[in-house]
């Protein structure tokens, strides 16, 4: 049925933004987006350890077209991920998820130039994508750059007297913060969009999601390990001191980032990595509602 793969997508960015206001309060709590990324990445792991040894599938020769697009997944998840986060942590979730409509347009970029997809300028279909491509990438720096006014202001059960941190820019976040996450989060999305399309090359030659997605978080998880531990050397911090952080890190290790990671694969193999991508910018008013009611985010035109 058509209709499963797009409610499956936008199932997955309701989870995601979910992810991204836990993270937000438990980074106001003292939980680092790198210590945050190696949690997760770690449970996410080991989530699919038990699918992965009672597969059906035979294991595929490791050769290195293969071996080669797993490894540079990692690599673009790892960075993406620590990216993202702290993107998150700078701006706010509703930041994120507006960034997020570079998505479709990056990677129609990329799909053409990868002989994906088929340039046909006098087809409508192609027309309407290359005018999205620009809407969608002068919306997200508008979000960046464009200092706007206040279209909704905090909701009353979120005042001061709320245990959720206040937002004056967005959860404590600076002007130069909320900039350098908006930066943050256009490499995090450019990197998701190169995760789209070397996915769909890796589901040609293996198209098995489960063991695709237990290789990727593995990757992700060894790459982080060292690289998370060297820049917070202090074993204290790795502490989970709230349970805010708890919360965050559980939720995301053993179901947002697990199942965004799988259905994301599974689309991709079904319809292709644009398909995967349109559906990005559903996040920035799942993200507006969200942070609206969690966080006591004023909602603005633009940025605040």
């Amino acid at each position: 049925m058509e209709v499963v793969p797009s409610l499956a997508m936008l199932v997955v960015e309701c989870t995601n933004v979910l992810s991204s206001i836990l993270f937000k309060a438990a980074s106001s709590k003292g939980l680092s987006y790198n210590i945050y990324t190696v949690y997760y990445s770690v449970l996410g792991t080991f989530i699919f350890i038990p699918l992965f040894f009672f597969r059906k599938t035979a294991f595929p020769p490791l050769k290195f077209p293969l071996f080669s697009r797993l490894c540079l997944l990692g690599i673009i998840g790892v960075v993406g991920n620590i990216c993202g986060s702290k993107a998150v942590q700078l701006g706010s979730p509703t930041l994120a998820s507006a960034i997020s409509n570079l998505t479709p347009a990056f990677t129609f970029v990329l799909a053409v130039s990868f002989r994906m997809e088929r340039v046909e300028i006098r087809r409508a279909a192609t027309q309407a994508k290359i005018i999205g491509t620009i809407t969608s990438i002068s919306g997200a720096f508008v979000i960046i750059f464009f200092k706007g006014p206040k279209v909704i202001s905090s909701l009353p059960w979120t005042s001061s007297s709320s245990s959720v941190p206040q937002l004056q820019s967005p959860l404590g976040s600076t002007e130069s913060n909320w900039f350098f996450g908006g930066i943050l989060g256009v490499v995090s999305n450019l990197l998701f969009s190169f995760w789209c399309i070397i996915q769909a090359q890796v589901m040609k030659i293996y198209a098995d999601e489960i063991v695709v997605t237990f290789l990727y978080n593995l990757s992700i998880a060894l790459l982080a390990l060292p690289v998370c531990i060297i820049a917070e050397p202090q074993l204290s911090s790795w502490r989970l001191t709230s349970s805010v952080s708890v919360v965050s890190v559980l939720y995301t290790g053993l179901f947002a980032h697990s199942f965004s990671s799988v259905v994301h694969t599974w689309g991709v193999r079904l319809k292709g990595p644009l398909f995967v991508a349109t559906f990005k910018p559903a996040s920035i008013v799942i993200a507006a509602m969200m942070g609206a009611i969690f966080l006591g985010e004023a909602l603005y035109l633009g940025r605040e």
